[in-house]
């Protein structure tokens, strides 16, 4: 039976990569090779300069957070912790998703993908191209590689903290010039491909481990992120409707109004883009990080806190906070 369930959970990771790689596909056409896509794209971009001077200080202190040195201080950190907790495979995986999502943003940005200019005035303004968004490719990581290694207790919390930093960055993004919305949704899209890819290998290597059960699920931050990413998505479509007159208006002729909206169009999107990203590693992440048979002291120490980001009772007692008896199972195994 538990095969069974590898098994399923690794062909499920499979089609998540392959729509993921079908939907940066359609990013890339729609907002690169089409005139409308290029339109509402550079309507938001356009749109950022709006009131810029009144947010740029703390713009500029999120995005400067991103660095060349944090990135490797970040990887380290990750590594260290999948590495404390005996996840050896983990600590591999997590290393080549952040450093493979980040050079495959780099190599597409740099090398593969150009911009057209497709005649349509203010389409090009800002450079010339910027898709994918290299911060928010390192800010996603990161928080989808930190979500992997962190105890099964702590999985939640570093979601939602995670998902609130990785959208504030993308935008940033938007505010401060560098990137089109199209340029943080493929960088999410990217990260979610690896995550995809990682975890249909670490699946596939539980076989070769000491794994006792899956660890426990967290149905119900998966849940809300699902919920809030499916209402900012439908809020970014229905702004768009309202103005987007379907006619092709070269982003330099639109109105303040219109501007806005398209702004607004472009936050929402990124923020529920990202909470979809998370809820999906989250999902699954039960299933990817099993438990072992033996817990590491990291582990014991957190299962011993007080109170659970699930609202479960702590492993090793019941629901009043009395221990079990002697045959409970040991700290850090899975009460499910």
């Amino acid at each position: 039976m538990r095969r069974l369930v590898r098994g399923v959970v690794a062909a499920w990771l499979v089609v998540l990569a392959l729509v993921q790689v079908v939907g940066l596909a359609l990013v890339w056409w729609i907002f690169i090779r089409t005139p409308h896509g290029q339109v509402l794209d550079a309507s938001v971009l356009r749109a950022g300069s709006i009131g810029r001077s009144q947010v740029a200080d703390l713009v500029d202190t999120l995005l400067d957070v991103v660095s060349l040195a944090s990135l490797i201080g970040a990887t380290i950190a990750i590594g260290f912790i999948a590495i404390a907790r005996r996840r050896y495979r983990l600590a591999i995986v997590t290393t080549l998703l952040i450093v493979g999502a980040t050079a495959t943003s780099r190599v597409l940005k740099n090398i593969v993908i150009d911009r057209p200019d497709l005649g349509i005035a203010g389409t090009n303004i800002g450079a010339p191209n910027s898709l994918p968004s290299g911060h928010m490719t390192v800010a996603a990581a990161v928080t989808v590689a930190a979500v992997l290694v962190v105890p099964p207790r702590l999985c939640s919390l570093t979601a939602v903290i995670g998902t609130t930093y990785t959208a504030l960055t993308g935008i940033a993004t938007l505010s401060a010039g560098w990137h089109r919305p199209s340029d943080a949704l493929a960088a999410l899209l990217i990260v979610g491909i690896w995550a995809s890819v990682g975890g249909h290998f670490l699946v596939l290597a539980q076989r070769h481990e000491p794994v006792q059960k899956p660890a426990r699920p967290h149905h119900r931050t998966v849940a809300v992120l699902a919920l809030v990413g499916g209402i900012l998505l439908a809020a970014t479509v229905l702004t768009i409707g309202l103005v987007d007159h379907a006619e092709l208006t070269p982003p330099v002729e639109l109105s303040t109004p219109r501007l806005i909206g398209a702004y607004l169009a472009g936050v929402t999107g990124i923020a529920g883009a990202t909470c979809l990203l998370l809820a999906m590693v989250l999902s699954t992440v039960h299933r990817v990080v099993p438990t072992l048979d033996q817990p590491t002291l990291i582990d014991t120490i957190v299962e011993a806190l007080p109170a659970d980001p699930n609202g479960q009772p702590a492993a090793g007692t019941r629901p009043s906070g009395r221990p079990h008896t002697a045959t409970a199972t040991p700290p850090g195994s899975d009460q499910k």
